[in-house]
């Protein structure tokens, strides 16, 4: 490669980094902190030497995903149970 190219090479490289798209924004403290409150409250983790504390319901990926939703959603989930009706409509 010749040396009086790498003047507009550098040039070419500076310039895509500048125009180069961000696609990712960071997430606030006080989101995170919200996701963390309700993913633990829907988790509730486990506590040695006591078997009635925490729940075995969920696995990391289950609780992962619930994070990563709330944090989509900005701190705001449904928790409504998965056994209740969708609607609101009694049968006759």
């Amino acid at each position: 490669m010749p040396v009086r190219q790498m003047p507009r090479l550098l040039g070419l490289a500076c310039l895509f980094a500048l125009v180069a798209p961000v696609a990712a924004s960071a997430i606030t403290a006080e989101v995170a902190r919200t996701c963390d409150a309700a993913a633990a409250k829907a988790f509730p983790p486990k506590q040695v030497g006591n078997p009635a504390a925490g729940s075995a319901k969920g696995s990391a990926k289950e609780r992962r995903d619930y994070f990563n939703k709330c944090v989509a959603n900005n701190g705001k989930v449904d928790d409504a149970p998965a056994d209740a009706p969708k609607d609101s409509k009694s049968t006759k």
